[in-house]
């Protein structure tokens, strides 16, 4: 499976999901055929250690969320890899994805919840325009980001060309789940997307 940025956004070569492969809940699908589009996923990530230029942690004052950043790939199944259920206040940073600050559409995943504990992005649905989200890099930057909107959406109308396409500028997305939880699938409804623009 092989992917390419293209203009400061992400282009499959490939045709696969860019769906988050879990993003929160206790459960997990019962077989391979329960998982639904960012569902708990028992797919085994292919994610390798990541040594160049990166981003190491995520931190939005307003609602108390701060975490380290672990750097994470796509599922043998095409979704995007997030941290264990089971660690649901670790968030990552979506490595296929520009590196925060540079030109494009930087992706951190964070759960809502999980192990029967809130996620590191439980209360990402609270954010509001002007709220900022920080991030630090392994240069030694620290980011400033700006909240423009947020949007809940169905995870079957996924806005993939809005999230993942291409920007003339540096943008950040953070994305969990959200909405009812439907226990038959093991999975939220919504997704919650923020999308936020670099101010310094």
């Amino acid at each position: 499976m092989t992917m390419r940025r293209v203009g400061g956004g992400i282009a499959a070569v490939l045709a696969i999901s860019l769906a988050v492969a879990g993003c929160g809940s206790s459960a997990a699908p019962t077989s391979p055929a329960a998982a639904a589009p960012a569902s708990a996923s028992t797919s085994v990530p292919i994610t390798k250690p990541f040594k160049g230029l990166r981003p190491t942690s995520v931190s939005i004052p307003k609602i108390g969320a701060e975490s380290s950043l672990l750097a994470v790939a796509v599922t043998v199944d095409g979704k995007i890899s997030v941290p264990s259920v089971d660690t649901p206040m670790q968030a990552a940073w979506y490595r296929l994805s520009p590196v925060p600050g540079e030109v494009g559409p930087a992706v951190v995943l964070g759960h809502v919840d999980g192990n029967k504990k809130p996620g590191i992005f439980s209360k990402l649905k609270d954010l509001v325009p002007g709220d900022e989200v920080d991030i630090d890099r392994s240069d030694g930057k620290k980011l400033k980001f700006s909240v423009d909107h947020l949007v809940k959406v169905p995870k079957d109308q996924f806005p993939q060309d809005a999230v993942y396409g291409n920007s003339s500028k540096p943008e950040l997305r953070l994305i969990t789940c959200g909405g009812v939880f439907d226990h038959a699938e093991h999975s939220y409804v919504d997704n919650i997307v923020v999308y936020a623009n670099l101010v310094s």
